[in-house]
């Protein structure tokens, strides 16, 4: 897995090239749709590794849980094909996170992806507000990209 950081046109965005394994691939031919989980997942924790450190969460006693996974498939991919991806944050509300993906097979689009969460005390197991710093952080985002836009 390769990442690749670029100029953020969306917040948190994060890029990431993946390779095809023989094992994701199913009866069918094709990659599993739990594979697609599986990319999500390392897309997410790739995007906060760069962007916001699982550790320094962890510290605050608090963890991303996943509320909702949607995935639109748009094209099968195969065994060689070049497969790539991209994830970002789109929104950002009082408790709950949302995240946008797109898996790409061959530069097309092979799946487009929603996610949503919230981040849960881990002493507590209860949801709790969104972290000062992460919303600060998206809302110092926003207002530089409507001044741009």
């Amino acid at each position: 897995m390769m990442i690749k950081l670029h100029i953020m046109s969306n917040f948190f965005e994060t890029s990431i090239n993946l390779e095809v394994k023989t094992y994701d691939i199913d009866f069918a031919g094709v990659v599993s749709n739990i594979v697609y989980i599986k990319w999500i997942e390392d897309f997410r924790l790739a995007m906060l590794a760069t962007h916001y450190p699982l550790q320094n969460q962890l510290e605050k006693d608090i963890a991303p849980t996943i509320l909702q996974t949607k995935i639109d498939y748009k094209r099968s991919i195969r065994l060689f094909d070049r497969v790539s991806g991209r994830i970002w944050i789109s929104d950002i509300q009082r408790t709950k996170w949302f995240l946008e993906a797109e898996i790409y097979a061959q530069d097309k689009v092979a799946a487009v992806v929603e996610q949503s969460g919230v981040f849960v005390s881990l002493c507590r197991s209860r949801p709790v507000a969104i972290p000062d710093d992460l919303l600060q952080k998206y809302l110092e985002f926003k207002q530089v990209n409507q001044v741009v836009s």
